[in-house]
């Protein structure tokens, strides 16, 4: 038996897949390589290259082995281009995870881990965010996300659907120097790409209401991320009770200055930013507490920022962005 993992391709979902392997786990990876790379798939993985809205690679990833859950990461994640972008991010987000439960439900799978996203809770002020926290998000990507968790609910109520969902912000570092993250859009590859340019990095925005003036936001570590994934995979599994939707946060959070203090140093390159317009869509601030995962799928984080943007950045080096 395994778990189907879409956009095991991907950055996150690379890491997942070695995280079920560390585990003992099978996983199979459906992608259609619009942001993945096929050579983040280890060999022996069934891989099946094509979008969750063709019914023809979705029937062929669940046919590739006995399926026993789905962990559902494949999605549309930028939330400034999803403003610009909403038709295009609620296909790729709402119309393809309809169709995924729904084959998953045909084919009698009833075991599913959402990769959702803290995005749902908007802007959130200065408190620290709980589960519980009313749900507003400010793009059209939290909004699919949010409606990504209510499909998963109304999954459980018509036919039993065993589920949970992970929210959580901004994923960074690598597990192995041959896992990067390609976005174009986030944090860490900007100032990557940056450096390698020899421009100077980027903050979006200083006149946030934050001590800083900059986002702050839970930085979280990719390998700590699949660890969690697999963790809620296992719970389901052994029929133990979850929880519909957790917070993988660190309860405190970075600004973007610090992180780009953080990088400066790391890289020994000792840049200063330069301040430019906000995007839209973004937050002030979101920091979410974490304790809730702690005390049911084992959540805890387990490197520094400083270790974060090391391992980000050896894994930069040997891949430069294009």
């Amino acid at each position: 038996m395994a778990w189907l993992v879409t956009g095991g391709a991907g950055y996150i979902g690379a890491h997942v897949v070695r995280s079920l392997s560390k585990a003992g786990m099978d996983a199979v990876v459906i992608d259609d390589l619009s942001s993945g790379h096929r050579e983040f798939v280890p060999e022996g993985v069934p891989f099946i290259e094509g979008s969750l809205l063709d019914p023809t690679a979705l029937a062929a990833a669940f046919n590739a082995a006995p399926i026993d859950g789905v962990i559902h990461i494949a999605g549309f994640k930028y939330a400034g281009v999803s403003v610009q972008r909403p038709y295009h991010t609620y296909t790729q987000n709402v119309t393809a995870m309809v169709d995924l439960l729904r084959m998953a439900h045909d084919r009698g799978v009833d075991k599913f881990v959402f990769s959702s996203s803290a995005s749902v809770y908007g802007n959130v002020g200065d408190g620290l965010v709980t589960e519980d926290t009313p749900k507003a998000p400010t793009s059209p990507y939290g909004e699919t996300k949010l409606i990504g968790e209510w499909l998963l609910a109304d999954g459980a109520r018509a036919h039993g659907l065993h589920y949970t969902a992970l929210r959580y912000f901004n994923v960074v570092g690598s597990g192995s120097d041959d896992l990067y993250d390609s976005s174009p859009h986030n944090l860490f590859p900007l100032i990557f790409k940056a450096l390698e340019e020899g421009r100077t990095p980027v903050i979006f925005g200083d006149d946030y209401p934050t001590p800083d003036g900059t986002n702050v936001r839970d930085y979280i570590h990719v390998a700590d991320l699949a660890d969690s994934h697999v963790a809620a995979a296992q719970k389901l599994l052994s029929g133990e009770p979850l929880a519909t939707a957790y917070n993988l946060g660190s309860g405190d959070g970075a600004s973007v200055r610090q992180i780009m203090d953080a990088a400066a140093r790391v890289t020994g390159t000792g840049f200063v930013p330069r301040v430019g317009p906000r995007r839209p869509g973004d937050p002030a601030r979101i920091v979410a507490s974490g304790e809730l995962a702690a005390r049911d799928l084992g959540w805890k984080m387990t490197y520094t920022i400083d270790e974060m943007i090391a391992t980000a950045w050896a894994a930069a080096q040997k891949h430069p962005l294009a």
